[in-house]
């Protein structure tokens, strides 16, 4: 293997571990968010219940999430030192501002949430949060400014070789961003959504299993109450959590789905080798295929069967019609072997690789399947979502195991569409680390590919050496996420707050009354240590 591989290997491996929790972050933080806006409204002590505990969850990977993304900064100059070049005089202003503007925002208001509760007025702590909230959004808005300009350059001059930003508010307006930035948020509230749902199930089935709830014999939960922890409102934070994020899912899912069509008809005409591939469209024509089968590995895919394939769908999928016909691979490929050169330059930074010939076709088991696992993961987690909210009309849940476990592993399905996803996004991307705007205004000069992006001075063993200590890290780092997520998990709201397992029966008394019950004593100035919710 060469350096460039293991560099692409190292950079693949630790950028989708850090976005498992990327959009956990963003959408858990929306929701709690609103969970504590109806605690300030109402005082009802459920609304103080949920804010704690998923909030003690928004914090547990928040935190691992800074922990885990610190090391894409220092990726950038380790091993693609060319490509920090290229990119620098246009990267510098969004990751600027996603440093100094966002993050530093994000983190310090996210200080004050913490250490805030008791201490600061109600409304204060609230604007808090929604700061550090908001704050990470706008983080996610420069980062896809800066990826979707590699998707999509534009707002720039070829000065010596290199970009150089001439128009700001094109680039912080790209097309490319506009679309993909609420897509990246739909997805982050499917992730969440699904966490809700498939958490709260447990503990509902907990619930049941432990004889708490009962149903009575038309078919309506009979809410048990134990006191304490498990009271009577404990079963409103997992009842009115569950249905929260099952509706969060299914809104996500249309939103994904909405912002995904339009996302597809930009790479159409920006990318359409990635397109194609994605489709295992060999050639010209208007069907989409649903299953293909042959060698999706090969330089041409004229072996490529589609075996079921619905007519017109591929074309409404790029033009919004059914009956123009979309250039397959093919075609396409000739177009970009004209345009771009059949063969790398003959330039030292392309080492031994310069004179090769360019293969345009990306993977076709990633871009194809891909994009198939992102569809069918949303699909699943959004049908999953729906099951749940009929079966939770009746207060609770069915006693079966299965079922429980079932929704616990649904959690995953959205992570694995946001994952497949970008995975598909990057990768159908290749062999350009910067790919070519084909705009008629000749802009498509500005392009960038991945063999010439690697640090030239970095060699295999130091590329090696530091990928097996990065993903040994990163594997520790799950371990204690994991870990730590299901430690608070199965403790429940008392988990999160620990007066309700010392309190007794009496924590049940006024659970549901205005600002003077139970919700102000947890969150006035007799908490203890200032780090107690933290820990």
């Amino acid at each position: 293997m060469e350096a460039l591989e293991i560099a692409r290997w190292q950079f693949g491996i630790t950028t989708v571990y850090h976005f498992l929790m990327v959009p956990l972050t963003i959408g858990l933080g929306l929701l709690v968010a609103v969970m504590q806006t109806m605690w300030h409204r109402s005082g009802k002590e459920h609304y103080l219940r949920m804010t704690k505990f998923w909030g003690k969850l928004f914090l547990i990977n928040f935190i691992m999430g800074v922990a885990t993304g610190l090391v894409q900064e220092f990726q950038f100059g380790m091993a693609w030192s060319e490509y920090s070049r290229f990119v620098g005089d246009v990267f510098g202003a969004p990751l600027a501002m996603e440093a100094l503007l966002a993050f530093f925002v994000e983190s310090t208001f996210l200080g004050l949430w913490i250490f805030g509760w008791g201490r600061l007025p109600r409304l204060v702590h609230l604007l808090c949060l929604w700061a550090a909230v908001l704050a990470s959004v706008f983080s996610a808005y420069f980062i896809l400014v800066a990826n979707s300009w590699m998707q999509h350059p534009v707002g720039v001059e070829m000065v010596d070789g290199r970009p150089v930003m001439v128009d700001a508010w094109a680039v912080f307006t790209n097309n490319t961003a506009l679309v993909a930035f609420p897509h990246t948020v739909f997805g982050a509230l499917a992730v969440a959504g699904a966490f809700l749902l498939g958490i709260s199930w447990y503990h509902l089935h907990k619930r049941r299993h432990d004889g708490l709830d009962t149903v009575g014999a038309d078919g309506a939960v009979i809410v048990g109450d134990a006191g304490g922890a498990r009271d009577a409102v404990d079963h409103r934070v997992w009842l009115m959590s569950a249905r929260a994020g099952a509706v969060v899912a299914m809104i996500a899912f249309a939103g994904t789905g909405i912002t995904g069509d339009l996302q597809g008809k930009l790479m159409f005409d920006q990318q359409p080798m990635k397109m194609a591939a994605a489709e295992a469209a060999c050639h010209d024509g208007t069907g989409f295929s649903i299953l293909s089968v042959g060698n999706l590995g090969a330089q041409s895919c004229d072996d490529i069967t589609a075996v079921i394939e619905v007519p017109g769908v591929l074309s409404f999928l790029a033009n919004g019609d059914f009956t123009t016909e979309v250039k397959g691979v093919n075609t396409l490929l000739p177009e970009y072997q004209e345009k771009y050169g059949t063969t790398l330059p003959d330039d030292p930074m392309y080492g031994e690789r310069a004179g090769t010939e360019i293969d345009y076709l990306p993977v076709m088991e990633v871009t194809y399947w891909g994009f198939r696992i992102m569809i069918g993961f949303g699909a699943i987690a959004a049908g999953a979502a729906a099951l749940a909210l009929w079966v939770l009309r009746k207060g609770t849940v069915p006693e079966s195991r299965w079922l429980m476990r079932l929704a616990v592993f649904g959690i995953l399905a959205p992570f694995g569409a946001n994952s497949a996803g970008w995975i598909f996004t990057e990768m159908g991307r290749q062999p350009f680390v910067v790919a070519p705007n084909p705009d008629p205004s000749g802009i498509d000069s500005v392009f960038m590919f991945t063999a010439a992006a690697v640090s030239p001075g970095v060699s295999l063993g130091e590329l090696v050496a530091s990928l097996v200590a990065l993903t040994s890290v990163y594997a520790v780092l799950l371990v204690v996420e994991v870990k730590l997520l299901f430690s608070y998990v199965r403790g429940g709201t008392a988990s999160a707050m620990p007066e309700l397992a010392q309190a007794g029966s009496d924590s049940g008394h006024g659970g549901d009354g205005g600002s003077g019950g139970s919700g102000a004593r947890h969150g006035g100035k007799d908490d203890g240590d200032v780090l107690a919710f933290a820990y």
